[in-house]
């Protein structure tokens, strides 16, 4: 349309915790700085994510100087966790990737987090993300890596492929649950500005100053179904996905980026199709 431009910022601290949204993120290679470095992992190594504790949505981690969290939920008095000292690494499983990290030092934040969601948990940094974790090689240029997101450094959504999935919502079985809000999404970058699904054919993009190659369509899981409010579950929006969005047996909604350069982006910065 030529009018694209970065609606909003958001990067999640710890993973599967509430979003924070930010007037403008340092891009690194793995991801925006502070975006899912800390993840929650169970007694097997195991990540956890709203899919087994949708409660999740209601804590929240505020970025302090230097990478560490102050963490708050519900119930809970906040809690500072510093960047753990380098020491012995802990495996994280993340949906199957091995990955190690390294736990919080102490038991205070791994007690903090097991007594809000009544079950053992660590909780884990990634200390160095430009080594530890390889995008998935099925759609990775060489030496590509990510934090603990799902699988790429960013996700981008747009605001008129909302608009369009919240009408057909509207006409569907479940209305009632519409019209739904982008956090159900979980991106970091928001755009508006372009025509419904027409990040569907972008190869390429510029944010501002900053580049992305545009990896893959995001499969989405039951955490959209989370209300990020209340931690309640619905039936939208893989209902109305799977009626309309089905590419290759998985449910899409937003695009997988992974940076090409690295810089600062803002709110209000155009973006540019580039392929």
């Amino acid at each position: 349309m030529g009018n694209e431009q970065l609606q909003s910022i958001h990067v999640h601290p710890v993973k599967a915790f509430r979003g924070l949204a930010l007037p403008e993120a340092v891009v690194e290679p793995w991801g925006l700085a502070g975006d899912r470095r800390w993840v929650l992992i169970d007694d097997g190594g195991k990540v956890v994510t709203q899919r087994q504790q949708p409660r999740l949505a209601l804590a929240a981690a505020e970025l302090l100087p230097g990478g560490g969290l102050r963490l708050s939920a519900p119930g809970r008095d906040p809690l500072d966790v510093p960047v753990p000292r380098p020491a012995g690494t802990v495996p994280v499983d993340v949906f199957g990737d091995k990955v190690e990290g390294v736990a919080a030092e102490g038991t205070a934040a791994h007690t903090w987090c097991s007594a809000y969601l009544g079950a053992a948990v660590r909780l884990v940094h990634m200390d160095d993300p430009a080594t530890r974790r390889p995008v998935d090689p099925d759609c990775a240029l060489p030496g590509e890596t990510v934090s603990f997101a799902d699988g790429f450094p960013l996700l981008l959504t747009t605001v008129a492929s909302l608009d369009s999935l919240n009408s057909l919502i509207a006409q569907g079985d479940h209305a009632a649950e519409g019209p739904l809000p982008m956090n159900r999404f979980r991106p970091n970058l928001v755009v508006s500005g372009t025509d419904a699904w027409a990040e569907d054919d972008w190869s390429r993009i510029a944010v501002g100053e900053v580049t992305f190659r545009v990896a893959k369509m995001c499969g989405r899981c039951v955490v959209t179904t989370t209300d990020q409010a209340t931690a309640e579950r619905g039936k939208e929006p893989l209902r109305t996905l799977g009626l309309h969005r089905r590419f290759d047996g998985k449910l899409v909604f937003g695009q997988n980026l992974v940076p090409q350069t690295t810089g600062t982006v803002r709110v209000g910065d155009p973006v540019r199709i580039l392929g």
